[in-house]
Protein backbone atom coordinates (compact mmCIF):
# COMPACT_ATOMS: atom_id res chain seq x y z
CA UNK A 1 0.00 0.00 0.00
CA UNK A 2 1.37 3.32 -0.90
CA UNK A 3 0.51 7.10 0.30
CA UNK A 4 -1.99 9.36 -2.07
CA UNK A 5 -2.59 12.97 -1.97
CA UNK A 6 -6.09 14.46 0.22
CA UNK A 7 -7.23 17.23 1.87
CA UNK A 8 -6.62 16.09 5.65
CA UNK A 9 -8.41 17.97 8.71
CA UNK A 10 -7.28 17.79 12.42
CA UNK A 11 -7.94 18.93 15.53
CA UNK A 12 -5.95 22.03 15.93
CA UNK A 13 -5.52 23.97 19.62
CA UNK A 14 -8.35 26.00 18.35
CA UNK A 15 -10.66 24.68 16.23
CA UNK A 16 -9.88 22.30 13.15
CA UNK A 17 -6.84 23.02 10.29
CA UNK A 18 -7.03 21.48 7.30
CA UNK A 19 -3.56 21.07 4.50
CA UNK A 20 -3.14 19.24 1.36
CA UNK A 21 -0.88 16.00 2.71
CA UNK A 22 0.24 12.86 2.03
CA UNK A 23 -2.51 9.65 3.03
CA UNK A 24 -1.70 6.94 3.73
CA UNK A 25 -3.48 4.17 2.27
CA UNK A 26 -3.51 2.37 5.54
CA UNK A 27 -4.96 4.36 7.03
CA UNK A 28 -8.13 4.56 4.63
CA UNK A 29 -11.66 3.03 6.64
CA UNK A 30 -13.34 -0.29 6.29
CA UNK A 31 -15.02 -0.88 3.61
CA UNK A 32 -15.39 -3.09 0.40
CA UNK A 33 -14.55 -1.12 -2.50
CA UNK A 34 -11.57 1.08 -3.06
CA UNK A 35 -12.03 3.51 -5.40
CA UNK A 36 -9.72 6.31 -7.53
CA UNK A 37 -11.44 9.63 -7.58
CA UNK A 38 -11.57 10.99 -10.48
CA UNK A 39 -13.98 14.00 -9.43
CA UNK A 40 -15.66 15.84 -6.72
CA UNK A 41 -17.82 18.94 -6.00
CA UNK A 42 -17.82 21.84 -3.38
CA UNK A 43 -20.49 21.57 -1.31
CA UNK A 44 -21.57 24.18 1.50
CA UNK A 45 -21.15 21.61 3.82
CA UNK A 46 -17.34 20.94 2.65
CA UNK A 47 -16.78 24.48 3.01
CA UNK A 48 -17.56 24.71 6.64
CA UNK A 49 -15.77 21.75 7.56
CA UNK A 50 -12.62 23.13 5.65
CA UNK A 51 -12.80 25.87 7.44
CA UNK A 52 -13.64 24.81 10.59
CA UNK A 53 -16.83 27.17 10.78
CA UNK A 54 -19.17 24.89 11.90
CA UNK A 55 -18.89 21.04 13.86
CA UNK A 56 -19.42 19.13 10.74
CA UNK A 57 -16.41 17.01 11.24
CA UNK A 58 -17.07 14.33 13.89
CA UNK A 59 -13.86 12.11 14.36
CA UNK A 60 -10.14 13.57 13.36
CA UNK A 61 -8.38 12.84 11.14
CA UNK A 62 -10.98 13.66 8.89
CA UNK A 63 -10.52 13.66 4.91
CA UNK A 64 -13.44 16.32 3.57
CA UNK A 65 -15.78 15.96 0.37
CA UNK A 66 -19.28 14.60 0.43
CA UNK A 67 -19.40 13.08 -2.56
CA UNK A 68 -16.94 12.12 -5.96
CA UNK A 69 -17.17 9.91 -9.27
CA UNK A 70 -14.00 7.87 -10.05
CA UNK A 71 -13.03 3.84 -10.68
CA UNK A 72 -13.54 1.11 -9.00
CA UNK A 73 -9.79 -0.45 -8.27
CA UNK A 74 -10.24 -3.05 -5.58
CA UNK A 75 -13.71 -4.71 -4.67
CA UNK A 76 -14.75 -7.60 -3.18
CA UNK A 77 -18.17 -6.84 -2.68
CA UNK A 78 -20.14 -9.21 -5.34
CA UNK A 79 -21.73 -5.71 -6.97
CA UNK A 80 -18.56 -3.83 -8.13
CA UNK A 81 -14.89 -4.95 -9.99
CA UNK A 82 -12.02 -3.46 -11.00
CA UNK A 83 -12.62 -1.11 -13.31
CA UNK A 84 -16.03 0.09 -13.09
CA UNK A 85 -17.14 3.92 -12.92
CA UNK A 86 -19.61 4.60 -10.02
CA UNK A 87 -20.80 7.98 -7.75
CA UNK A 88 -20.95 8.04 -4.19
CA UNK A 89 -22.48 10.66 -2.27
CA UNK A 90 -23.51 11.19 1.44
CA UNK A 91 -23.19 8.22 3.97
CA UNK A 92 -21.16 10.80 6.46
CA UNK A 93 -18.27 10.75 3.79
CA UNK A 94 -16.63 14.17 4.97
CA UNK A 95 -18.17 13.88 8.45
CA UNK A 96 -17.75 10.51 9.58
CA UNK A 97 -16.62 8.49 7.05
CA UNK A 98 -13.32 9.65 5.56
CA UNK A 99 -14.31 11.20 2.45
CA UNK A 100 -13.77 12.68 -1.63
CA UNK A 101 -11.38 15.10 -1.32
CA UNK A 102 -8.46 12.70 -2.04
CA UNK A 103 -6.99 10.65 -4.77
CA UNK A 104 -8.49 7.50 -3.40
CA UNK A 105 -11.32 6.28 -0.93
CA UNK A 106 -12.74 3.15 0.55
CA UNK A 107 -16.50 2.77 1.21
CA UNK A 108 -19.28 0.07 1.33
CA UNK A 109 -20.21 -1.15 -1.90
CA UNK A 110 -23.43 -0.29 -0.87
CA UNK A 111 -23.18 3.25 -1.12
CA UNK A 112 -21.90 3.28 -4.68
CA UNK A 113 -24.01 3.62 -7.88
CA UNK A 114 -22.91 2.58 -11.08
CA UNK A 115 -22.07 5.65 -13.55
CA UNK A 116 -24.71 5.00 -16.96
CA UNK A 117 -21.97 4.65 -20.12
CA UNK A 118 -22.99 8.05 -21.63
CA UNK A 119 -22.35 10.36 -18.49
CA UNK A 120 -18.52 11.05 -18.03
CA UNK A 121 -17.63 11.22 -14.36
CA UNK A 122 -16.78 14.78 -14.61
CA UNK A 123 -20.08 15.15 -15.73
CA UNK A 124 -21.65 13.41 -12.82
CA UNK A 125 -19.93 15.68 -10.20
CA UNK A 126 -21.06 18.59 -12.68
CA UNK A 127 -24.57 17.75 -11.25
CA UNK A 128 -23.20 16.44 -7.86
CA UNK A 129 -25.03 16.24 -4.88
CA UNK A 130 -26.45 19.17 -5.42
CA UNK A 131 -28.11 18.30 -8.93
CA UNK A 132 -28.71 14.89 -7.04
CA UNK A 133 -30.79 16.61 -3.93
CA UNK A 134 -32.65 18.86 -6.42
CA UNK A 135 -33.92 16.02 -9.00
CA UNK A 136 -35.06 14.05 -5.83
CA UNK A 137 -37.08 17.04 -4.90
CA UNK A 138 -38.63 17.10 -8.53
CA UNK A 139 -39.60 13.59 -8.62
CA UNK A 140 -41.40 14.09 -5.21
CA UNK A 141 -43.11 17.03 -6.74
CA UNK A 142 -44.30 14.98 -9.94
CA UNK A 143 -45.28 12.21 -7.60
CA UNK A 144 -47.26 13.95 -6.02
CA UNK A 145 -49.03 15.63 -9.63
CA UNK A 146 -46.95 18.99 -9.91
CA UNK A 147 -46.10 18.86 -14.06
CA UNK A 148 -44.21 21.69 -16.09
CA UNK A 149 -47.72 23.01 -16.94
CA UNK A 150 -48.41 23.60 -12.98
CA UNK A 151 -46.55 27.34 -13.83
CA UNK A 152 -42.74 28.63 -11.78
CA UNK A 153 -41.10 26.45 -9.19
CA UNK A 154 -39.38 28.16 -6.74
CA UNK A 155 -35.89 26.98 -5.97
CA UNK A 156 -34.11 27.58 -3.11
CA UNK A 157 -30.26 27.09 -2.90
CA UNK A 158 -29.83 27.91 -6.88
CA UNK A 159 -26.45 29.30 -6.82
CA UNK A 160 -25.86 25.41 -6.64
CA UNK A 161 -26.30 22.15 -8.38
CA UNK A 162 -30.15 22.60 -7.90
CA UNK A 163 -30.81 25.65 -10.91
CA UNK A 164 -29.16 23.69 -13.24
CA UNK A 165 -30.95 20.29 -12.38
CA UNK A 166 -34.31 22.22 -12.27
CA UNK A 167 -33.77 23.51 -15.83
CA UNK A 168 -32.54 20.77 -17.11
CA UNK A 169 -35.69 18.49 -15.48
CA UNK A 170 -38.47 21.10 -16.58
CA UNK A 171 -39.85 22.58 -19.66
CA UNK A 172 -37.43 26.14 -19.79
CA UNK A 173 -39.47 28.77 -21.73
CA UNK A 174 -37.99 29.50 -25.61
CA UNK A 175 -34.77 31.55 -25.14
CA UNK A 176 -33.41 29.94 -21.78
CA UNK A 177 -33.74 28.38 -18.86
CA UNK A 178 -36.37 29.36 -16.29
CA UNK A 179 -35.65 32.29 -13.93
CA UNK A 180 -36.08 31.85 -10.29
CA UNK A 181 -38.48 33.25 -8.53
CA UNK A 182 -36.87 35.20 -5.04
Amino acid sequence: MGTFKAIRIDKAEKGTSAALTQFDEAELMDGDVTVRVEWSTLNYKDGLAVTGKAPVVRRFPMIAGIDFAGIVEQSSHPQWKAGDRVVCNGWGMGETHLGAYAEKARVKGDWLVRLPDKISTRDAMAIGTAGYTAMLSVLALEKHGLSPDSGPVVVTGAAGGCCRSSAITSSPPPGGCRKPII
